[in-house]
């Protein structure tokens, strides 16, 4: 493959990749670091640097018109931040310390996690309309947004502020390792933990992590692992496709986002945990 076909392939992909991303708030790493590694056999650690950058372009292709659309909840995204990019510098550090094989396995798992948590909650999808929360009502991060799949606005209070920030701060640790833009762990936390509505947990999600993969962007960089023949056609494509994907959202069912979250992460699970176990 000439260096050409490579970057304009791997620009198409991206593309794809920032709309999934967006659409379910994962970021475009989600994809992108399955892709580099299986498909064009790159060391996963100038993966990671890649994706990293395609996560910060996800977030400024989607999280505009999410804020603008009031589908984000910028009140707990602000707030749960504060652990999430704690993790994120955590997880740069351990990148220098950490073998290949086992990030590989690391990947899956959180995958595999993520993947059954949200198809758990696949029936229940009704907003709590009561919280007993104390962190929740003394920030006052509760929230409505209009569905205009159901052509009506939702209300819906927060709860699970204590756990949601303990796995946000796991959240900023595996993106920092893994490039995946924490969402495949920010998304279940706030969907189940928490209990945000699907779009909600995405919309804000998208909104997260650009923030959080600024955090440990600039340490990959200093460390020479952001290649930008790799990294510049991917955040090209993956802000293209973000732009797109936002638009597609908020017609979208909540259902329909859950079904794709958890097919998308399956997937991939199963693909990382091969390449990490098998010889």
């Amino acid at each position: 493959m000439t260096p050409l076909d490579f970057v304009v392939s791997l620009a198409l992909i991206s593309v794809a990749a920032g709309i999934l991303g967006s659409l379910v708030g994962l970021g475009g790493g989600v994809v992108i670091v399955p892709v580099l590694t299986l498909l064009y056999h790159v060391d996963i650690r100038l993966a990671i640097g890649a994706s990293i950058v395609s996560v910060i372009a996800t977030s400024s292709g989607a999280a505009a018109a999410y804020v603008r659309e009031r589908m984000t909840n910028l009140r707990a995204g602000m707030f749960l931040e504060i652990a999430t990019t704690t993790g994120a510098l955590s997880g740069a550090y351990l990148t220098t310390v950490l073998p290949t094989r086992f990030l590989f396995i690391v990947f899956g798992v959180v995958l595999a996690y993520s993947s059954f948590a949200t198809f758990r909650r696949r029936h229940t999808d009704e907003p709590l309309t009561v919280s007993n929360d104390r962190i929740a009502n003394y920030f006052d991060l509760h929230g409505s947004y209009y569905d205009p799949a159901v052509k009506r606005e939702i209300a819906y209070k927060v709860v699970g502020t204590t756990p949601g920030l303990a796995l946000m701060y796991l959240a900023g640790l595996v993106s920092a390792l893994l490039g995946i833009g924490s969402g495949a762990l920010k998304v279940p936390a706030m969907d189940s933990a928490m209990h945000l509505p699907m779009k909600v947990s995405s919309a804000t999600s998208n909104f997260m992590i650009g923030v959080t993969a600024a955090a440990s962007a600039g340490v990959y960089f200093i460390r020479g692992q952001i290649d930008p023949i790799i990294a510049a056609p991917v955040a090209a494509g993956v802000l293209l496709g973000a732009t797109f994907g936002a638009r597609v959202l908020g017609r979208v069912a909540s259902k329909t986002v859950r079904i794709v979250f958890v097919v998308v992460l399956v997937v991939i699970s199963l693909e990382m945990l091969q390449k990490g176990i098998l010889p």
